[in-house]
């Protein structure tokens, strides 16, 4: 990967589902860098009138709750339980997630007080989308921790989790395509610490930093 043409750097997020690729982003967003979340993308696609009538033209009114929307957990039940449901609904919602993600980025890369560009989307390499990027970042967690966190802040139970973690690349294949690999085993403040140290690394400032601890 190369820099890109502006000299702005872009990175990317890799890492297995609760790993703590959002909490990296957020490290990254205190540092002044601007963050581009395929998952408030995914749900924005969601919510296109456009997306919204072809989901519905495939899987019927059913995927629709009570104010209209698309009941993201009811399609996630169907498309995570069959791949070729999950390749449907990618064909309808990965082309507009891919011109808004180039959208967001020349936005970013035209603002001069941003320093740095983080895209952090789960399925990054599978769509395709690391192309944009410059450095890949791979955040690692043991498998239990994972699982503990998705449970407490998503409320997924085991059986949900293995079939999201399954219709991605095995982490042995992200954390190959990997620039740079940090640990989020323990605390976060020695997450942070990583952070500085690969802004360091890149030669970029990170003013206005401030410590957390752990929710």
């Amino acid at each position: 990967m190369s820099e890109t043409k502006t000299n702005k750097r872009v990175v990317g997020l890799l890492g297995g589902i609760g790993s703590g690729k959002s909490q990296l982003a957020a490290a990254f967003a205190r540092r002044g860098a601007r963050v581009i979340a395929g998952d408030q993308l995914g749900q924005a696609a969601l919510r296109d009138a456009d997306i919204k009538a072809r989901v519905v033209a495939r899987w019927g009114e059913g995927m629709l709750d009570e104010n209209g929307d698309i009941d993201r957990r009811r399609l996630a039940a169907i498309v995570f339980a069959d791949a070729s449901e999950r390749k449907a609904l990618e064909a309808i919602t990965h082309p507009w997630i891919r011109q808004r993600i180039r959208a967001d980025l020349e936005e970013a890369r035209a603002d001069a007080r941003v320093p740095l560009i983080v895209l952090d989307a789960a399925i990054m390499l599978e769509a395709g989308w690391s192309d944009v990027c410059d450095r890949l970042v791979y955040i690692d967690a043991p498998r239990e921790v994972r699982l503990q966190r998705v449970a407490r802040q998503r409320g997924w139970n085991e059986v949900e989790w293995e079939a999201r973690e399954q219709a991605q690349l095995p982490l042995t294949e992200k954390v190959v395509r990997a620039d740079h690999v940090l640990d989020n085993s323990s605390s976060l403040e020695h997450l942070n610490r990583q952070v500085d140290d690969l802004l360091h690394l890149w030669g970029l400032a990170h003013a206005g930093a401030r410590s957390e601890t752990e929710p």
